[in-house]
């Protein structure tokens, strides 16, 4: 359940509700900087560069991130509609679990605000955001005058997460086999099918926002909004890069978890309760 992601660049989805897995990596438009901003508002600039201070991150002896790669070219529009700061803010974070699920960002290692700003062609204060948004949920840590730390993450802990989600989806999901019409379950395999080709590429990034999309669809049939949100939490952690785990799991084995999803609709739709509930319990063991 994971993808290869495009090197840290916000990406914008297009087309029909199926995950898309060729997105094209967009290169957020260049922003104001936050003194600029400051100055215009007529806050003094040592005033500035204080705040920046307070917030501390340095970027001397930091190491270089990977720019940004179109990983499938497609034509751009004449008139794009002009990018919110929200949707900056949006589109910095997109880029960044992306980055976490490829490895771009390595665990333990140190990023600035200004310096990832660089990367983007934005100024620090999305990125800032994004990376406070990422501290929420655990994927880094904050460093007084540095920055942001990823988090280092061993096996035990994707071993605890597998466990978590299996007691919570895997009841819900029997459940659900026994009351679904089998029309429905058919409108889950386009996300299925969308997943089988992002591991057909080999691409962990992509795979893993498939993957998402797929849980999410069948735990969204229960009706539980609350269950939905926790599971896609403990989902998207279990994503992330391991220090001193397995290799990053390859394109044949993306294909096997993708194969899962499929065998586990027909399944769902025949109402083969034996077949769904080994082929669940299978795939958490296999995550």
């Amino acid at each position: 359940m994971e993808q290869q992601a495009g090197s840290l660049g916000a990406r914008v989805s297009t087309g029909s509700a199926a995950p898309d897995i060729r997105t094209a990596s967009v290169r957020v438009p260049a922003q104001a900087r936050a003194a600029d901003v400051e100055r215009e508002r007529g806050v003094a600039s040592d005033e500035s560069r204080s705040a920046s201070g307070a917030r501390g991150e340095h970027t001397h002896s930091e190491p270089p991130i990977p720019h940004p790669r179109v990983e499938a070219a497609r034509p751009v529009e004449a008139a794009r509609p002009v990018v919110q700061r929200a949707s900056v803010r949006g589109q910095i974070l997109d880029a960044l679990r992306s980055a976490l699920v490829a490895g771009e960002l390595a665990p333990g290692q140190v990023y600035s605000a200004p310096v990832l700003g660089e990367r983007f062609g934005v100024s620090a204060t999305p990125v800032r955001e994004a990376m406070q948004q990422l501290a929420l949920e655990g994927a880094v840590e904050v460093v007084p005058n540095r920055g942001f730390r990823v988090v280092r993450r061993g096996t035990r802990e994707l071993a605890e997460l597998a466990e978590i989600r299996a007691l919570l989806e895997v009841p819900v999901v029997l459940r659900l086999a026994r009351t679904v019409p089998a029309a429905r379950w058919a409108e889950l395999r386009p996300l299925a099918e969308a997943a089988a080709r992002a591991a057909s590429a080999g691409c962990r990034a992509t795979y893993a926002e498939c993957d998402r999309a797929f849980h999410h669809a069948i735990l969204a049939l229960a009706g539980n909004d609350q269950l939905v949100q926790i599971a896609d939490d403990l989902h998207r952690r279990a994503q992330w890069p391991l220090v001193g785990g397995p290799v990053p799991r390859g394109r044949a084995d993306l294909m096997a978890d993708a194969a899962e999803h499929l065998a586990l609709l027909d399944a769902l739709t025949a109402q083969d309760l034996p077949a769904v509930q080994s082929l669940v319990r299978e795939h958490f063991a296999d995550s």
